[in-house]
This record gives structure tokens, sequence and C-alpha cells, in this order.
């Protein structure tokens, strides 16, 4: 996927058309909303760990979920709605008209638009660029990272196959030069979290090896590599499939390619961006029941028009025209990311997809925190967690998203 350098302007608000309305808190640039104090939220469905609790409850104070009510607590009814984990997303290129390689305000604006939208931990992606350019916005958003507004950088791109660009610019590609590599690892200051590579091109195996030794995932993706050099990637100690299907040889009987590598191996989870124009249904039920729910992360590759609407849209040098929430290259006609937000992705899952609640649970919070070795802080309704929360009603639409103990959206209740 490849999102805009130069975005539209974002405007001065991070809530965008699209969010959840009424009653809901919407962050402005520069600001947090006031904690309201210890809370215990009672009465709904609360999907933890080891199911899902009918009438259960979650007690909140500071920005941590406790394991009894604070004295004094508020108490919040919410019966009749759902409580899962806040939403987790390592594949998001931005929002709200703006995107990671933008600006600041742009950045902030992006992160905020998909918090509305009960993303409370999202790794922001780059696309390809001018190396150059890379590593200066591999600083910025590292100040970001550093200031707990992302969690981290994900590079896709440059290191792709042109033969599955996507909507990358195929005159920026470049094979994955280990040095290369570790320039942006090290322009990253510690925050890059994963790079998404073609382990086929020259140096590719060595560049997977790099990026384990240094602690960031190797994702394969748009690649055109063979079975054989997939299992040899993962190997050498790759672990996330990028945007399974998309960007990448089919499934062949004679020539299986990466996502049977990528789909029967333990050590890997996969990307799947569940807006029902990238995957089929049975493509996605045919990861879940051979990955199984452990080893699937729902993704957005989220690009500016997400919470936005329809337009047209610069991806770099790429124009791109935004159709019904539908991405796509002018020239070509190429799918270019999506507009999607997570609560879109959670509700398509149990609803048009029929997934267990848990198991959307599962591949939107709990198997992405633990890919980012975030679990002790995030992924599940825990005492001692990070007060990160969504509430949904009975149709699954979201009424209310907490983070780190403050509400973003604050509860819209009967």
């Amino acid at each position: 996927m490849a999102t805009e350098r130069d975005s539209r302007a974002p405007g001065g608000s991070s809530a965008a058309p699209g969010a959840p309305g009424g009653a809901g808190t919407r962050l402005r640039h520069g600001a947090r909303p006031a904690s309201t104090g210890p809370r215990l939220l009672t009465g709904a469905k609360v999907v933890l760990p080891t199911g899902v609790v009918e009438g259960g409850q979650v007690a909140v104070d500071g920005r941590r979920i406790t394991g009894t009510a604070p004295a004094g607590a508020e108490t919040v009814d919410v019966t009749g709605h759902w409580l899962v984990p806040g939403f987790v997303d390592i594949h998001n290129h931005g929002g709200g008209g703006a995107s990671f390689s933008g600006t600041p305000e742009q950045i902030l604006t992006a992160v905020r638009t998909h918090r509305l939208h009960g993303t409370t931990t999202l790794v922001a992606s780059t696309v390809t660029d001018e190396m150059d350019l890379l590593v200066r916005q591999a600083g910025l958003l590292s100040e970001l990272a550093e200031q707990g507004e992302i969690a981290g950088i994900h590079f896709e791109g440059p290191f792709i196959s042109p033969c599955r660009k996507g909507a990358h610019s195929e005159a920026l590609l470049r094979d994955p030069d280990p040095a290369e590599v570790r320039k942006l690892v090290d322009a990253a200051r510690g925050h890059a979290r994963m790079i998404t590579l073609a382990a086929e091109l020259p140096g590719g195996i060595d560049s997977v090896r790099l990026l384990a030794e240094h602690g960031v995932i190797a994702a394969i993706g748009h690649t055109d590599a063979t079975y054989e050099q997939t299992v040899e990637a993962i190997d050498a100690g790759a672990t996330v499939a990028t945007h399974l299907f998309n960007a990448m040889p089919g499934l062949g009987h004679r020539a299986p390619g990466p996502i049977a590598a990528l789909l029967e191996d333990e050590r890997v989870t996969v990307e799947l961006i569940n807006d029902g124009t990238h995957l089929h249904a049975a493509a996605l039920q045919l990861a879940f029941h051979h990955a199984g729910a452990g080893r699937v992360a729902f993704i957005t590759d989220a690009m500016d028009a997400a919470g936005i609407g329809d337009g047209r849209y610069m991806l770099g040098p790429l124009e791109v025209e935004v159709s019904e929430g539908v991405a796509r290259l002018v020239q070509g006609g190429s799918i270019a990311g999506s507009t999607l937000t997570l609560d879109r992705a959670f509700k398509r899952a149990v609803t048009v997809d029929r997934l267990p609640v848990e198991h959307a649970v599962a591949a939107l919070s709990a198997n992405p925190a633990r890919l980012l070795g975030m679990s002790d802080r995030i992924g599940s309704l825990e005492p001692g967690k990070d007060a990160d929360l969504v509430l949904l009603d009975a149709a699954f639409d979201l009424k209310g998203v907490m983070r780190q103990g403050e509400w973003v959206v604050a509860p819209q209740l009967p």
C-alpha cells in the first residue's frame, strides 16, 4: 500500500466524518480529555481471555484496570452492551485526510481519527519513498512514539518486488540491502517495529536475519517468492505475512507459493484486511481454518481517506480515486490501501463472517499485542493492564472508547 506525502489539509479537529456521533467526546489537536476518576462499568458482556462473562464488570482506577472497584468509583451501567479490549492496528498509513508520511500535525490527525473508531494502540506505517526522506520521517515518528502517541513504526517498502508493487512507485523500489535496512532501523531510534520486504530479492534473507537479531519484525509481503523461498525466510526469522493473499502469488496446486508457507507455519502471524474488498469471505475462512484464531491479526492498511470519504487523493506521484469507500489507482486500477477502520472490521467479522466474538477480539487485540511484545500492558481486559476498552451495542456498533482510563468517545447510552 502507499499513501500520500502531501495530504489534504486535515483541518482543526481530529474528529472525522463517519466517526461515532451523539455525545462522544472528540479530541482536538494537543488536547487530552480530563480523567473522570475511578469508574466501575457494569452489566455488559465482557470478553476476557477465558471467555465471555455475562453481566460482567470492569473496574478502572487512573490509567489501569483494577481487580476490585476503587473506593468512591462512579458506576456506569452498560447493560445490553459488549466490552472488549481496545483495538491494536499494526499496519496503518493514515486517516482523517492525513498520512503518517506527513507533518506532526497530520500524523496526530490520523492517529486520533482511528482512536475515535476504537484503535487505542497504533503502529504508523510509512510507504516507499526516497531513502533520505524515509530516514527523516523515521526520526519524526520516533519522537511521537516516545511521547506515547504511536506504538512504533512499520516500514512497508521500499524493499519489495516490482512484480507485486501494488500502489507503490516502482521507480523508488530497491533490493533489501542489509546496510540500507539497518539505516532505517537506526533512524527509528529503537521504535522500528516491523519492515515488510520481499525476501526473494538479493539481500532479502540476510536482511530478515538482521531484523530478527535487532528485535524488529520481518514481514513477508509485496513478494513474488516461491514456497521454498518463503520457507527459507521464515526459518531465517520472518514472523508476519503482510496482508496475506494481497500483493503475492495466488495459491496453486503445483506452485503453492508464499500463501501456503505462511499459513502452515506456527511461527507466523498473518495480517488480513477484513473490509469485504481485499478478501473474499472464503479466503478469510481459509486463513482462520489453517492458521487458527491465535495467528490472525486484522489490520486496516488504511490510507488518508479513512474516516473522510470518497474523492481524489495523491499517493506520492500516484493519483487515487476513492469511490464507495474503495481506493484504487487512477492509472491501472490497483487497490491502493483501504478506507477501513477497526470497528468496521470487528462488526464485519462477527455479523458477516460469523466469527465467534472471542476470535474477533483475538484478531483485533490480543494477537497484535502479543506480536508487538506488549501483552503485559494491552490486548485484554485484565487487572494491571492499561484501561483500553471499546464499548459496543448489541448490533456491534461502537458506542464508547476508553484509552488509558480516559474517554476518547464518551459512552453513548440510551
